[in-house]
């Protein structure tokens, strides 16, 4: 077996939190090794973007590579049901900081990510699966390339990055139930050839199903005219029309007024895919010698485009940490809390967005938006969390989401008005 130079911090997987994470330890002076199991650039979902990503690639010294990518510029969303339609401007939000964002092919965005982290200093490895771990004493990884060559590596601390991998949780058994409905995801990309001038490309287009609330469509548009389509229902309900998913995808589509008029010259330029049972949780985000980041971690559900924006700040709120605890630049190690410090604060993001989906399945959020009249300053705190700015303590619909949203749709429900606070 090779041994590999020991570094202060191993991060796997080089994904959106991985390559965050390896930029921000940079930054603090701390040596970076990145190990991921596939090539890049390679496809994958989550192509929708919040503003608050872009603080956090701001600080990792990313954001102005970002803006000159030529990605496809977004101000907000508009949510549609049947002829009805609500416009959320991120502008109009109450936090400080970014109020726009891009929809993003993930295959250049990751790769884009990865190699502005490699050029900040952090030593990144591709096609290196991890096959075994040891956090008894000094974290010890081994990973196994495509030649079958395997390296033990020696870190200060791992950072678990793998994403819907889920490395460190399969390893350690840190796995858990989601206490979520299974539900699944049917989607590809097309050219969309959408010729209605009133169509908005700076806005992510989320459709409701005429019939079936809990269901749902995005319409994620691209430059060069290219739009990511696909639609969330729970896992039998998008079973429902026999097996060929282009042909369940498509029927899907024609299902909501909308996407059916906007989409209907679209010419597809893959098979559909499917992803299912795609939410998760573990024990435990942290443990000696390592944390876990993103969807590594928790992973909810795609519906508000929080997955990008978690767990780029659990790499912001992790790298902080490990700094302290290895030293950093000032090389004076300090006791850290995870739990407290860490666990907890991200949390708090999480919850927020927790409510916000729980809410949107069970049709009170979808009240609370269609509401007639909405106070300005409601539909800016709303706007906030839409913006992903999920752990601003200043908006009282960050927290107890949940609560607060249901309250509100029994007012709606009984005057047709949001107008309690």
């Amino acid at each position: 077996m090779n041994k590999a130079s020991a570094v202060d911090v191993l991060v796997i997987g080089a994904g959106p939190a991985g390559a965050l994470a390896a930029a921000f330890a940079r930054r603090q002076g701390l040596s970076v090794r990145v190990l991921e199991k596939i090539e890049f650039p390679r496809f994958s979902i989550g192509e929708s973007l919040l503003p608050a990503c872009m603080n956090l690639l701001a600080e990792a010294g990313m954001v102005d590579a970002v803006e000159a990518a030529g990605f496809q510029y977004k101000n907000g969303a508009q949510i549609a049901r049947g002829d009805r339609f609500v416009d959320f401007v991120f502008a109009d939000k109450t936090a400080e900081g970014y109020s726009h964002t891009y929809e993003v092919t993930r295959a250049d965005f990751d790769h884009l990510l990865i190699r502005q982290a490699e050029a900040q200093g952090a030593q990144v490895q591709f096609r290196e699966e991890i096959i075994s771990v040891d956090f008894a004493d000094t974290p010890r990884v081994v990973s196994r390339n495509a030649a079958g060559v395997e390296t033990e590596h020696q870190a200060r601390f791992v950072l678990d990055a793998s994403g819907f991998g889920r490395t460190l949780p399969r390893l350690l058994d840190l796995e858990m139930p989601s206490n979520f409905p299974v539900r699944a995801a049917l989607f590809t990309h097309v050219d969309d050839h959408i010729s209605d001038p009133h169509y908005d490309r700076n806005k992510i287009r989320v459709g409701i199903h005429p019939q079936h609330r809990d269901v749902w469509y995005w319409l994620i548009p691209f430059s060069q005219g290219r739009a990511s389509v696909g639609v969330v229902a729970g896992d039998e309900f998008l079973r429902l029309g026999g097996a060929d998913a282009d042909q369940r995808l498509w029927a899907m589509i024609n299902e909501e007024p909308g996407m059916k008029r906007l989409l209907g010259d679209a010419r597809q330029l893959f098979p559909a895919r499917e992803i299912r049972g795609y939410a998760a949780k573990v024990k435990s985000l942290h443990g000696k010698g390592y944390a876990l980041l993103g969807n590594a971690g928790e992973f909810l559900d795609p519906v508000f485009s929080s997955g990008v924006t978690i767990a780029m700040k659990s790499a912001q709120l992790a790298v902080r940490l490990v700094a302290r605890q290895l030293g950093g630049e000032d090389n004076v190690a300090q006791e850290v809390d995870w739990e407290v410090e860490y666990a907890k604060p991200l949390m708090l993001g999480v919850e927020t967005f927790r409510g916000y989906v729980e809410t949107w399945y069970e049709g009170a959020l979808q009240d609370v938006m269609f509401s007639s009249i909405q106070p300005p300053k409601l539909r800016a705190m709303m706007c906030s969390v839409l913006a992903g700015y999920a752990w601003d303590k200043d908006n009282p619909y960050v927290g107890h989401s949940g609560r607060r949203l249901r309250s509100l749709a029994q007012v709606v429900r009984a005057n047709g008005t949001a107008t309690a606070l």
